[in-house]
């Protein structure tokens, strides 16, 4: 009764049940990982590397919406910020990073939408 009872718990009481391959625990985990690089990490990264090309190809003149959706031209460049002019005589400046789009991209998802 004891043997029994110490199989049913994942022991080896009988001698002739081992535990197989300690690596093929590690299988699911490997394939796990692989489809969240493939699926989650990488587009991440592929992502940022275009925002952060967009960035720094802005240049005076352009038209861009802020992460906050305000739209505005860009009046000057520094090195960390941009200033933009969002309505007649009146300028903000602020940092180049909360920079969503320029505003052709988000203006012509407006028109596909409707």
């Amino acid at each position: 009764m004891f043997d029994n009872l110490a199989l049913a718990l994942g022991g080896a009481a009988g001698g002739g049940a081992g535990q197989g391959n300690p690596l093929g625990a590690f299988v699911p985990l490997i394939l796990m990982f692989a489809i969240f690089y493939f699926l989650l990490i990488r587009p991440q990264q592929k992502k940022a590397k275009l925002h952060k090309e967009m960035i720094g190809n802005l240049k005076i003149g352009d038209r861009i919406v802020t992460n906050g959706g305000i739209y505005g031209n860009i009046v000057r460049m520094k090195d960390t910020t941009i200033v933009l002019e969002i309505a007649e005589n009146v300028q903000i400046e602020m940092l180049r990073n909360t920079v969503a789009d320029k505003a052709d991209a988000f203006e012509k998802l407006e028109k596909k939408a409707k």
